[in-house]
C-alpha cells in the first residue's frame, strides 16, 4: 500500500572515515588516530569498561554502590567530550558545551570519605584479591590510572581542562577505596604482600 510507510533503516555502525588513519575531534579538527587525543580518549573509552565489568561483578553481590559506578561511568562520557575538545581549536559554543566542573570531583570526595570511615586501617601493602567485585574494582583503578598518565600532558599543554585531571586522579582513589569496602562487605580476605625470601 502506499500509505504504509517504508521501514527505516538503521544506520550502519560503520563509517569508513577512520581508514586511512585518521579521525576527527569534536571540533572537526581531523588528527592521525595515534595522537595523543585519541590515546587519552581510548584509556578513558577502556576505564568506562572496566568499571561496567567491576559494576556488574557487584550487581551480583547486591552492592549498593553499584548506582555509583554507573554515574561515573556517564561522567566519563563527558569526560571524553571534554578530550575531544581541544581548546586550541575549540570555539566558544564547543567549550560551554564540553567543559567540565570541579563538582564532580568534590563529589567523589564525599564518597571516598564516606566508606574510608568504615574500613580498617591499612597496615601493609594489599594485592589486588578479596573477591570478584574487589578484584575487578582494582583492575578498574590500575586502568584508571593509565587513563590519568594520558590525560595529564593534554591539560599541561593546555588542550584539557585540569578538572579533567583531577577526576581521573581521585576517581582512582574511590576505586581503591570501594575494592576494599567490596571486600569487606563480602567477607573475603584481601592478599597482602610479603617480602620473598632472599
Amino acid at each position: 500500500s502506499p500509505d504504509r510507510a517504508a521501514p527505516e533503516r538503521a544506520p550502519r555502525i560503520y563509517t569508513r572515515t577512520g581508514d586511512s588513519g585518521f579521525s576527527s575531534t569534536f571540533t572537526g579538527e581531523r588528527r592521525p588516530k595515534g595522537d595523543r587525543i585519541f590515546e587519552a580518549l581510548g584509556a578513558t573509552d577502556e576505564l568506562s569498561s572496566a568499571i561496567g565489568l567491576a559494576g556488574e561483578f557487584s550487581s551480583e553481590k547486591g552492592h549498593t554502590f553499584v548506582d555509583q559506578l554507573h554515574k561515573i561511568q556517564c561522567m566519563l562520557q563527558d569526560v571524553g567530550s571534554n578530550l575531544a575538545t581541544p581548546l586550541s581549536s575549540a570555539r566558544e559554543a564547543h567549550r560551554k558545551r564540553t567543559s567540565f566542573s570541579e563538582k564532580p570531583v568534590l563529589e567523589l570526595e564525599q564518597w571516598i570519605d564516606s566508606y574510608s570511615e568504615q574500613l580498617p586501617p591499612l597496615r601493609t601493602f594489599i594485592l589486588p584479591s578479596g573477591g570478584r567485585s574487589s578484584a575487578a574494582l582494582h583492575f578498574s583503578r590500575a586502568v584508571c590510572r593509565r587513563a590519568e598518565r594520558c590525560v595529564v600532558p593534554l591539560v599541561q599543554a593546555g588542550e584539557a581542562d585540569p578538572n579533567v585531571a583531577k577526576y581521573l586522579n581521585r576517581l582512582s582513589d574511590y576505586l581503591f577505596v570501594l575494592a576494599r569496602y567490596a571486600a569487606m562487605k563480602e567477607g573475603k580476605e584481601e592478599k597482602i604482600y610479603i617480602k620473598p625470601e632472599p
